[in-house]
C-alpha cells in the first residue's frame, strides 16, 4: 500500500512538474516574433518584442538589431517624438556604429515630420536642421546626401519665414527696431531664402517708419532689382510715396 501511494505521489508530482516550468524563451525568439508582428503592421506589439531583447543583453550584435528595429516601428507608427529619442538614444549608445548614418538621417526625418507652421515654434526645424547637417557634415558620400540638402534648404527656409512672421508681428504692434533686427537676420542667416522680397518689402518699410531712408531706400531697390514681378513692388512704391 506505501508502494502504491508513493508511486502516485511520484506520478502527480513528475506531472506537475512538467507543466509548472515552461521552456525558456531566449533572444532570437522575441527577436523573431516582433518581426512577425512589424510584418503585419502591429508596431506595438513589435516594439513590445524588441523590447526584451534589448533588456536582455543577449549580445550587442542583437541589441543593435533590436534598438534600430524599435525606432523603425516607432517612425512607421507615426510616433515621432518617441522615434526620434530612441534614434538619439541609439547614436548615444552606438557613436562608432556602421548604422550610424542611417540613424542620424532618421532621427532627422523624425524631427522634420514634427515641424509645424511659421507662426508657431520651431524646435523642431532647428534640430532637424542640426541633425541633417552634422549627418551631412559627417558622411557626404552617403547615397541619401542629396535628399538631405533638399531637408536642410526646406527647414532653413522654415527658420527665415519664422523670423519674417516675427518681424510683420513686430512691425504690426509698433516696434519697428525689434522688426529690424528680425527680417535683418533673414539675410544674414539664410541668405538663400525663398521669399526674400517679402522680407526686402517689410524691412524697407521698418527702415522708412525708423527714419532710416537711404536703407529703405537700398532695401526697396534691391526688391525692384531682384524680384521685379514680385507682390510687393507697388507696397513698396506706396510705402515710400508716404513716408519719403
Amino acid at each position: 500500500m506505501k508502494f502504491l501511494f508513493s508511486l502516485c505521489a511520484l506520478l502527480v508530482l513528475s506531472a506537475c512538474a512538467s507543466t509548472i516550468v515552461p521552456p525558456p524563451r531566449n533572444a532570437e525568439y522575441y527577436l523573431k516574433q516582433g518581426e512577425r508582428m512589424f510584418d503585419r503592421e502591429l508596431y506595438e506589439e513589435a516594439i513590445a518584442n524588441w523590447e526584451k531583447v534589448r533588456d536582455s543583453y543577449y549580445s550587442p550584435e542583437l541589441n543593435i538589431i533590436a534598438e534600430m528595429k524599435i525606432a523603425e516601428a516607432y517612425f512607421l507608427s507615426r510616433k515621432y517624438p518617441e522615434a526620434a529619442a530612441a534614434y538619439e538614444d541609439f547614436i548615444k549608445q552606438h557613436p562608432n556604429s556602421d548604422r550610424l548614418a542611417e540613424a542620424m538621417y532618421y532621427l532627422g526625418l523624425s524631427y522634420y515630420r514634427q515641424i509645424l507652421a511659421a507662426d508657431r515654434d520651431q524646435t523642431a526645424t532647428s534640430n532637424a536642421l542640426v541633425t541633417f547637417e552634422s549627418m551631412l557634415k559627417r558622411f557626404p558620400q552617403d547615397p541619401r546626401a542629396e535628399e538631405v540638402k533638399v531637408y536642410i534648404g526646406r527647414c532653413r527656409d522654415r527658420l527665415a519665414s519664422h523670423e519674417v512672421y516675427v518681424g510683420r508681428f513686430y512691425l504690426k504692434y509698433g516696434k519697428p527696431f525689434a522688426a529690424i533686427r528680425r527680417l535683418e537676420k533673414v539675410f544674414k542667416t539664410y541668405p538663400n531664402y525663398y521669399y526674400r522680397d517679402e522680407a526686402w518689402y517689410y524691412l524697407g518699410k521698418a527702415y522708412l517708419i525708423t527714419g532710416q531712408k537711404e536703407k529703405a531706400v537700398q532695401a526697396f531697390n534691391t526688391l525692384f532689382k531682384d524680384f521685379p514681378a514680385s507682390q510687393y513692388i507697388l507696397q513698396a512704391q506706396k510705402s515710400l510715396e508716404k513716408y519719403y
